[in-house]
């Protein structure tokens, strides 16, 4: 069939209709989001300028960070701004570009998050040998790689969404533009594609999952071995790992593992993994680190 767009812009029904409750979330996310952006702008430029925290951890502690500002970017404040209007509108290459940018950054962390766990792993389990392992050039290739492994998903995905017809309908019952809602306006059986998608992303999920759960078991079973005070500090990072990897990996799973629905449930879901979850990172790794905490005083003239 040929790819025919009679729909050049999409029009989303939005996270609630009432104006009302639309004004109070938009006083209500809009602080959330620029929480995001500093808190986890103020990590990335602590790490980057602080001598005290040149370990691999806070280097990939700052991609981290700077992957949850560009993720939240690509759906928040178009989110905030549609708040207020009265049609939420985007043109269907804008609703591609969103749905590119938002499963790059998406993957880009998955991958982080399994480094961040092997990095962990390394510290832990062969501390004699981290420096060697976990060198300034491999930590570097292994944040290229997250980039790249991102980018190659979101290609394959996009190249899989371009050919699609879309001539009507023009609503997507979303706040934000994703592959499922938009399946739904394609005036083609899309089957093939959907499961091709689903599979790209289900794959990447499942085995980054059983990666990180893998690790952190054999993480906690060898933190027994540890000295008190060593235990304790290898503990309370892992807790903040494992605390981000339930919160990215939580949200997401309920979302793409049930059957799809309009439920505003599903919505509200997907609020806490596009802007709230973004904004907790920072806060979760700072509370829990006393060296990023002593940092960031330094860095605000605090001794």
């Amino acid at each position: 069939m040929a790819n025919t767009n009679n729909v050049t812009e999409l029009i989303f029904t939005g996270l609630f209709q009432d104006p009302e409750v639309q004004r109070v979330c938009f006083v209500l996310f809009l602080p959330v989001y620029l929480a995001t952006v500093v808190g986890n702008g103020l990590i990335v430029v602590t790490v980057s300028i602080s001598p005290s925290l040149r370990s691999p951890m806070f280097l990939f502690l700052s991609y981290l960070s700077l992957v949850e500002i560009c993720y939240s970017s690509t759906i928040v404040p178009k989110f905030i701004t549609d708040l207020l209007a009265k049609i939420k509108t985007m043109s269907l290459k804008g609703c591609l570009a969103q749905i590119f940018f938002s499963h790059f950054f998406a993957v880009v962390e998955i991958i982080l998050l399994v480094v961040m766990a092997y990095d962990r792993y390394v510290a832990i389990c062969k501390p004699l040998h981290y420096m060697n392992i976990m060198s300034r050039p491999v930590c570097h290739m292994m944040v290229s790689s997250s980039w790249l492994g991102g980018f190659i998903h979101s290609v394959i995905q996009i190249l899989i969404t371009i050919p699609l017809p879309f001539c009507g309908p023009n609503v997507i019952d979303h706040y934000f533009c994703d592959f499922q809602p938009l399946f739904k306006l394609a005036c083609t059986d899309t089957f093939m594609e959907g499961t091709v998608v689903m599979a790209n992303s289900g794959l990447i999920s499942i085995f980054s999952l059983l990666i990180l759960v893998s690790s952190y078991i054999i993480i906690l079973f060898n933190l027994r071995k540890h000295s008190g005070e060593g235990r304790r500090k290898a503990l309370s990072t892992c807790i903040s790992h494992i605390t981000v990897v339930i919160l990215f990996f939580g949200p997401a799973t309920f979302i793409y593992m049930r059957p799809s629905s309009t439920f505003t449930v599903d919505k509200l879901v997907a609020v806490f993994y596009t802007v709230i979850t973004p904004m907790l990172n920072p806060i979760i790794y700072t509370l829990r680190n006393a060296e990023v905490k002593n940092a960031m005083r330094k860095l605000c003239g605090k001794n």
